[in-house]
Formats: structure tokens, C-alpha cells, sequence
């Protein structure tokens, strides 16, 4: 695969009509010297006039929908489906980043990279496929001037990228994915020997090495085929080569992590569950529990 072809083929994305008015805005924004402020919500501060100010809130909602966060914009708050913050603070203690090369896979708008800018590492890079993301993180970097490279590639870029790391990170993204051991292998082939992958995906209880099949979609998410119990989630990144298989933390996803905010034009955790029983999905599934892992080479 020529990995720079693909590069330049999708930079064309962000000249797509519902995208360019979007990055024309990009090019008004307010230059300065801004402060960057690392916490659960991520903050730019800094001397705006009120007319700028307007400039800022009015591409922020511009922007929607902003599914990570929450971010403060000077007087903007950004109040982020998913509360972002509490998947971030599960995982910190269990991470190391100084001075080390790391990917997000399936970045979003780059909030977890730019918590992770606390660590001190040699460099960041995001993998997401979305316009609209990719134009989220250059407006929020635009005032944070973070250093943070943002490629409009996947996963199955991955082995093809000229770059190694020696941390992944891979958040949310492998239960949409219709072959996990093939994105898996993929993640696998984008490390540093030695490097490391933190992963968090969906899973089901029980002991058996086993996965549920949803139908025609899970929680109301239709690219879902397999949520596999723990144990079947350790048997598929054998198969695609780690050796070590570390569970570093569980949890069951709610509405105080995640729910409708006005910074989204759509349905949330509450209208994908039971009205009735917050334990199942409105499908009648189990209800979105997540496990987060990590990976080690052999």
C-alpha cells in the first residue's frame, strides 16, 4: 500500500461541501498567545474581544457533534456527549508516556491525546478516518499549538505506516470492526518491539470463550457483530500474536458518563437502553459494559 497516496487522496475530504465552509472558518480564527490547560476538562485561555469571543462559540457550533470532551474555549464550555474524563482518569494510573512515540487509533477530536501531553512524550500521533473529527481537533490545536499530528487514516493503515510506536492506544473502536483478530494483527504490526497496546472494547459476561452475535444492531449501533466475554477477547489477541494479555480495569457505561447534551443533534445512552431495565440494551441485550486491557508482544 502507498500510505502517502492514501495521505494525499484523503486530504480531498476536507474540500467536501459540508466540510470546506467548516475549515474556511479555520482560517478566520483569532491568532495569540494562549494558555492550554490540562485536566478533565481540557481549557484555552487567553485575551479574546467579544467579537471573537462570538467567532469562536459560533464554530464550536459549527462543529457538532462533539461526541469527546468536554473542552472550555475562553467562555465556551463544550459539554461533550461523553464525559470523557472518566475513561481517561480508569486508565491513567496504569500508563506510562514519557518520552515515548504513541498512537490513538480512532482518535475522534483528540481529546485523549491531548490529556496524555501530561506525560511528556516524544511525540503523538491520531489515526481517525473523519472529516469532521479532523477538523474538530485543528480547531481546538489552532489555540493549543500542541505539536499533535493528525492523519485522516484507520486501523488498516496501521502496518503500512512508516512510523512504529511504542504505545497504541485503541479506544472504542475493534467491536466495530466485523474481523477483531484482523484489527488486531494490524494494531500488532504498528509497534515498536517491545511496544505495548491499551485497548478498551465492549464484552459480556461469563466464563466460556464465547461472543454475542447481535442481530441488526446493538444498543441501537448497527456495525456491531461480535461482543465477546473476556476470555474470548484474550483467545482472539493470542491468535493474532501478543503474548501477554493484561486486564487492567471493567466497567458497566452509564448516563453520568455518557448522555444527550446540546453539543449533540442526536440520541444518547438513554434512548439505547430499557426504559425499563438499565441492564439490557433496547434490543434486550446486555447492557454496554466495557473492559480495558493491555497488550503486550510475545
Amino acid at each position: 500500500m502507498d500510505i502517502e497516496a492514501v495521505k494525499k487522496e484523503r486530504q480531498n475530504w476536507l474540500k467536501w461541501k459540508n466540510i470546506a465552509p467548516l475549515r474556511e472558518m479555520l482560517t478566520k480564527l483569532p491568532n495569540g498567545d494562549f494558555n492550554l490547560r490540562l485536566g478533565d476538562v481540557i481549557e484555552i485561555e487567553g485575551e479574546l474581544d467579544q467579537k471573537e469571543r462570538e467567532l469562536v462559540k459560533n464554530m464550536a457550533l459549527g462543529l457538532k457533534p462533539w461526541r469527546k470532551g468536554p473542552f472550555r474555549l475562553f467562555d465556551t464550555f463544550i459539554d461533550s456527549e461523553w464525559r470523557s474524563y472518566i475513561k481517561y482518569n480508569l486508565l491513567k494510573p496504569h500508563i506510562d508516556l514519557e518520552g515515548k512515540v504513541v498512537a490513538d487509533i480512532g482518535c475522534n477530536n483528540g481529546y485523549y491525546m491531548f490529556r496524555m501531553l501530561e506525560f511528556g512524550p516524544k511525540s503523538i500521533t491520531g489515526f481517525d478516518p473523519s472529516p469532521i473529527f479532523k477538523t474538530q481537533f485543528d480547531f481546538i490545536d489552532h489555540f493549543a499549538k500542541s505539536g499533535i499530528e493528525y492523519e485522516l487514516l484507520g486501523v488498516e493503515h496501521l502496518p503500512y505506516y512508516p512510523k512504529k510506536f511504542d504505545s497504541i492506544f485503541c479506544l472504542g473502536v475493534l467491536y466495530h470492526r466485523s474481523d477483531p483478530v484482523v484489527m488486531l494483527k494490524a494494531l500488532k504490526k504498528g509497534l515498536k518491539k517491545g511496544g505495548e497496546v491499551i485497548l478498551d472494547t465492549f464484552y459480556i459476561e461469563g466464563d466460556e470463550p464465547i461472543a454475542l452475535c447481535p442481530d441488526e444492531s446493538y444498543s441501537k449501533i448497527p456495525n456491531i457483530t461480535f461482543i465477546p466475554t473476556v476470555k474470548a477477547l484474550e483467545y482472539w489477541c493470542k491468535r493474532a500474536g501478543f503474548g501477554s494479555f493484561e486486564v487492567l480495569a471493567k466497567s458497566l457505561t452509564t448516563t453520568a458518563e455518557q448522555r444527550k447534551t446540546e453539543w449533540i443533534d442526536s440520541q444518547s445512552l438513554e434512548n439505547f437502553l430499557d426504559p425499563d431495565d438499565s441492564l439490557k440494551t433496547i434490543e434486550g441485550y446486555p447492557a454496554p459494559r466495557r473492559v480495558y486491557v493491555r497488550l503486550k508482544e510475545k
